[in-house]
């Protein structure tokens, strides 16, 4: 494998073929997906290495001591041999990294291989394309979060215990020194904890980086601006605190802290910058003056970071492992952000060269990312099984007039858009309504007609008078009641999503297997909208590949909505993204064969990236943040120098060598309901094929899947079909 070296006596850097590490027990083997540069700390040991022996004497008085110590003890040979030997060796480089677990080590149960990790430690989250970590320098990757992002773990932890060792508090003031990698998450963190932040670094482009990521107001700390601001946001009384995230041999950053500090404030030192304390600022405000240790309690300590010995929480509340997990949390749920951070993406073999224009100023950059070569990374993220529907079926039967229909949920969509169509339709009968809770079933039951009202499942299942049941319940029990009601022999209509996890699409299949009644249909109505399908006539056939763009404007959630519940419901994506699959693979006449997500931070936004066997491509941006005017769904469809657009519904055209355009406005936006309920109704009565195939179905179902595993990811997903 290659990892990143330099030897501290020449300076020489080099990118070295170096042999896999083992994978001991207590930890686990990763594959590195993306490593993190760190600006401050890394490109100061690669200058010192380019100094002379005097300058570096100079720089490392500590070293220097020891060496005096050493000469004292074993005399002037032996000592040179010493020293010149350690000089003259090869030192690895990074210390916070996001990558795949490739092996588990004796005695981990907490991940498996192909988890994602984020990494820290600068003996193991190294920039190599492997490294070796024990269980308290790493952490699994929250889902979603992407491991661009993730590699920042370790830098993050080491803003987060510097935040915490300040005890800031909700309305307090503080003032972060320097405004690098490390002074711009301290901002955000402060922010995210109620805390008004004022920032001091000469460059103004960091100023400037800094204030549109939380901070008040940021200045050059020679200038009157600090000063105004403090005096300004705190009354004339002085900040709370002072983080001193600088580096360097200015005195400039602890004057400046003593002069804008309030009486009795804390200092806590971040960063490794001089530390000369006028004694006088800091005796008459009486000062406290903190240290942060790095990323938190463990560091230092070989039991716990060798040996995995925790510390009880109920004494260490904030450990290094939980300081990372932490701070992947806040990132994964858009409380910090750290994609305004990353200046430069580089692949790892260039990093020699990267480091060189780092040092020499060529490249201005406030974070620097290594990432790892894409067909190693790719082989590591998961494919999603996209099962084939082998099913011995037994003979459909026609249902007698009327067709009897039976609820399980009457929840807002199946009472604003789907029962008014099906009480108003001749052949139908509203058989039996299930749900929850008495009161809910008995509205239902007045306001469409329904024979009977109930809360017994099982008697519904059991009454062979029904024809078709309508799982239209929460997603999260989608995939166990059809199951059940396909082993139970009815035709069955359930709404998106089918199911939120592989193990329960397998386990519906299974059903399907174990009964012969394949008679499902997921609510994927888009496909059924009147002018959709008139459009997709007038556009007609394609034979070259074609690019399919669909905005989806979501829009904001309502506080307390049950889709915000993603531990147990899924995702936002999971439980309607299929909706716009399924629309793009009807339009390509085609399931897709791969899937590839992207997220903005936060992962409020999604472009998701599907390709299909002939070539061609769809891209669904889902979006949250878009404007309330801005139409809830827009799709372009580009194939053979034609042309087909649908503009929410409501209108729609086609250019080709005849242009059309829909005539008239519809009184009200048809996304294909009543016409998909038409269809499914006629299925049940004649015994004739569902509307859409049950392998249509599970593709869409299994490229839905495949989101969240590209997310957790950060590369393409196989859709892998199986037999």
């Amino acid at each position: 494998m290659k990892q990143v070296v330099q030897n501290y006596k020449s300076g020489e850097l080099a990118v070295l073929d170096v042999p896999v590490p083992g994978c001991k027990p207590g930890g686990v083997l990763v594959r590195s997906a993306y490593s993190l540069i760190s600006t401050g700390t890394e490109l100061m040991k690669v200058s010192e290495a380019g100094m002379s022996m005097l300058g570096k004497a100079r720089s490392r008085p500590d070293q220097v001591a020891k060496v005096m110590q050493s000469v004292a003890t074993n005399g002037v040979p032996a000592t040179y041999r010493k020293v010149m030997g350690k000089l003259d060796s090869y030192t690895p480089l990074g210390y916070s990294l996001c990558g795949v677990v490739e092996q588990v080590g004796a005695g981990i149960d907490d991940v498996k291989v192909g988890d994602l990790v984020a990494c820290a430690g600068n003996e193991h989250a190294l920039h190599a394309e492997l490294n070796w970590v024990p269980k308290n320098l790493y952490t699994p990757v929250p889902d979603g979060l992407a491991p661009g992002h993730a590699a920042f773990g370790t830098v993050g932890s080491i803003a987060l215990q510097g935040v915490r060792q300040g005890e800031s508090q909700l309305g307090e003031v503080a003032l972060v020194i320097g405004l690098g990698l490390i002074g711009q998450l301290v901002v955000q963190l402060l922010a995210a904890s109620g805390v008004r932040v004022v920032g001091a670094d000469p460059d103004p482009a960091r100023c400037e980086l800094a204030e549109r990521l939380g901070a008040a107001a940021c200045g050059d700390p020679a200038s009157a601006a600090v000063e105004t601001a403090v005096a300004e946001l705190t009354g004339g009384y002085g900040v709370d605190q002072v983080y001193l995230a600088a580096g360097g041999g200015s005195n400039q950053p602890v004057e400046l802290a003593a002069r804008l500090c309030r009486d009795r404030g804390r200092v806590v030192d971040i960063g490794k910058c001089r530390l000369d304390l006028p004694w006088n600022a800091y005796y008459e405000k009486e000062l406290d003056v903190r240290f942060s240790r790095s990323y938190g309690p463990g560091r230092y300590d070989p039991e716990y970071e060798l040996e995995g010995r925790d510390y009880p929480i109920g004494y260490v509340r904030w450990t290094e492992r939980r300081n990372l997990a932490c701070f992947l949390d806040l990132l994964a749920r858009g409380s910090v952000d750290v994609e305004p951070l990353i200046s430069h993406v580089a692949d790892f073999d260039d990093a020699v060269e990267t480091y060189r224009r780092l040092k020499e100023g060529d490249l201005k950059a406030v974070a620097v990312l290594f990432r790892y070569r894409e067909q190693e990374v790719e082989a590591e993220a998961p494919a999603v099984a996209v099962p084939a529907v082998t099913v011995q079926r037994a003979p459909a039967r026609a249902a007698k007039t009327p067709v009897r229909l039976a609820f399980v949920g009457a929840g807002n969509y199946a009472t604003s858009m789907l029962l008014p169509h099906l009480a108003q339709r001749d052949g139908v009968e509203l058989s039996t309504v299930v749900t929850t809770t008495a009161l809910s079933a008995a509205n239902a039951q007045r306001k469409f007609g329904f024979k009977e009202a109930t809360t017994d499942l099982d008697a519904v299942l059991g009454d062979t008078s029904v024809d078709a049941v309508f799982v239209v319940t929460r997603h999260s029990s989608h995939a166990e009641l059809t199951r059940r009601a396909l082993l139970a022999g009815k035709t069955v209509f359930v709404e998106k999503p089918l199911a939120l996890t592989e193990d329960e699409l397998a386990g519906v299949l299974a059903a399907v297997e174990e009964s012969g009644n394949d008679r499902l249909q997921v609510g994927f109505n888009r496909r059924f909208a009147p002018l959709l399908q008139e459009a997709r006539q007038r556009f007609g056939a394609r034979t070259g590949p074609g690019s399919l763009r669909y905005l989806v404007n979501a829009g904001r959630l309502q506080h307390g909505s049950w889709y915000l519940q993603q531990g147990t419901e899924g995702s936002r994506f999971a439980g309607e993204g299929g909706h716009f699959i399924d629309t793009a693979s009807w339009l390509l006449e085609a399931d897709p064969v791969s899937v590839y997500p992207v997220a903005t931070s936060g992962h409020e936004d999604l472009q998701v990236v599907l390709r299909y066997p002939d070539g061609s491509t769809a891209t669904i941006s889902y979006v949250t943040t878009g404007p309330a005017g801005l139409p809830k769904e827009t799709l372009d469809l580009v194939a053979d120098g034609k042309a087909l657009r649908l503009d929410d519904f409501v209108r729609a055209s086609v250019y080709a060598r005849k242009r059309w355009v829909s005539s008239r406005l519809p009184k009200a936006r048809d996304k294909g309901q009543e016409a998909e309920l038409a269809a499914f109704v006629k299925a049940v009565r004649t015994g004739g094929p569902m509307p859409v195939p049950l392998e249509s179905l599970v593709a869409t179902t299994a490229a839905t899947l495949a989101v969240q595993a590209g997310l957790a990811g950060g590369a393409p997903v196989t859709l892998a079909r199986t037999r």
